[in-house]
């Protein structure tokens, strides 16, 4: 029996000799929903294992194919994972205590760094709730609207490229670490020249967004929309039909949609099992009911599935975009409300009011009505969900994050539970979770 070297306490796993069996099992089953029979067939080991057959070993903080800084407690009978506990809190930056102190105006900055390979999607949800208690979600302008669809849709692109990337890279493919991340420097250098930022971009805000879309940007948006199908093409060949991928990935990290529900998954993850839930289509938000496009399910529940379903999400989101090019009108892109919209940048220059009224919604921000609202959308990873507690000042009274990274990571024990240690990589890949999503 090999001993963590740093007690993180009742996040420890503990030895079997420690246990009772009713911890065991709830260790095991009770997350799932479960009739305590259930458990305890799930409970059994194979063969019961003696302690002195199996090991509790460390994986992380510190590796390289963790996607952050996630430890895992292994304990593993020979090449087989008998459990799995992930222990987070590594990478805690307090992001939901922060958003407290910080004004709505200033609280873009701070959710932007969340789910860092999906910044305008944290900036999204958090604008849509702070709307909502404003009462001005009816009344944002066409073309923000329509503006936030098509760099939500670029997000999820470049996200899931380098899922495609790292995935890759994770199994051993490493010319595809290359090729993913060629493709998402393109999206990145689009999202450059629109927000002055590759990442964490506190564009979209309360209101609308934060510029007009720059000259050019439509054929910018067309040449990767000709550039990409073609690579798309090509990681089917490097990878979706090759035997050795197939091999690492069909059949590993299985979970089934009872479990997956009760997990509370949701994103890729969830729909790997055939459940067709994506909030775009169930529970659509800003003009995704006037677009065409199709959500992906998977069949078996596996890390194969949930491949798959990126890549051709990826495809989804390239349709939704041309559509989206389509129909783009001309307008405001910000809301003309001056409680909460800061002067154009060409009046601070010849009026003094104007001044003011920047200096004062920048520094002192403005106020919310009291009240408390949800806003959930589709991630790239899931839902992604915005709580805040308003008391009526220029700050939140409270907010919490829905992290699908950090629901999703729970599912890794259930994922891993009899698979070889060498798939517990492939496991984590697929997942594709994000450490600062998860501690925040």
């Amino acid at each position: 029996m090999i001993s963590s070297i740093r007690d993180e306490g009742a996040q420890e796993m503990r030895a079997r000799s420690e246990l009772t069996a009713r911890e065991l099992m709830r260790e095991v089953g009770a997350v799932l929903r479960m009739s305590e029979a259930e458990a305890a067939k799930l409970g059994d080991m194979p063969e019961d294992p003696d302690e002195d057959q199996t090991m509790i070993i460390n994986m992380g903080p510190q590796h390289p194919s963790t996607h952050g800084v996630l430890r895992l407690m292994l304990e593993l009978q020979g090449e087989t994972v008998l459990r799995c506990k992930p222990i987070i809190g590594y990478l805690h930056t307090g992001m939901e205590k922060t958003g407290e102190q910080l004004t709505f105006m200033q609280g873009g900055t701070n959710v932007t760094r969340m789910d860092y390979l999906s910044p305008l999607n944290n900036e999204l949800v958090f604008s849509m709730a702070t709307e909502q208690l404003l009462g001005i979600d009816g009344d944002i302008p066409e073309r923000a609207v329509w503006m936030r669809m098509l760099l939500s849709e670029l997000n999820r692109m470049s996200s899931h490229l380098l899922f495609m990337a790292t995935n890759g890279m994770d199994l051993g493919a490493v010319s595809m670490m290359i090729y993913g991340w060629r493709e998402r420097e393109e999206v990145l250098r689009f999202f450059q020249k629109v927000t002055g930022l590759r990442m964490n971009h506190n564009f979209i805000r309360p209101g609308g967004v934060a510029a007009d879309l720059p000259p050019g940007w439509r054929d910018d948006v067309l040449r990767l929309l000709d550039l990409i199908p073609e690579r798309l093409d090509e990681y089917d060949v490097l990878m979706t039909g090759q035997p050795i991928w197939r091999e690492r990935l069909q059949g590993v990290g299985v979970i089934t949609p009872g479990e997956a529900l009760a997990l509370g998954a949701t994103g890729p993850i969830l729909r790997s099992t055939g459940v067709a839930w994506d909030l775009r289509r169930d529970l659509p938000y800003l003009h995704y009911d006037q677009v065409d496009f199709d959500v992906i399910v998977g069949s078996y529940g596996d890390a194969f599935d949930r491949y798959a379903i990126r890549l051709n999400e990826i495809r989804e989101s390239m349709k939704i975009v041309r559509q989206i090019l389509d129909v783009m009108p001309m307008g405001d892109y910000r809301i003309q409300n001056k409680k909460v919209t800061p002067p154009p940048r060409a009046r601070i220059d010849e009026s003094m009011e104007a001044l003011i009224h920047h200096f004062k919604i920048f520094t002192e921000g403005f106020k919310v009505p009291e009240g408390e609202v949800y806003v959930g959308i589709e991630s790239p990873r899931g839902e992604v969900g915005c709580y805040i507690a308003s008391d009526g000042s220029p700050t939140p009274y409270r907010m919490h994050v829905r992290a699908p990274s950090f629901v999703n990571v729970q599912c890794l024990p259930h994922m891993m539970r009899g698979g070889l240690v060498a798939d517990a990589v492939a496991v984590i890949s697929s997942v594709d979770p994000v450490l600062g999503e998860v501690d925040r």
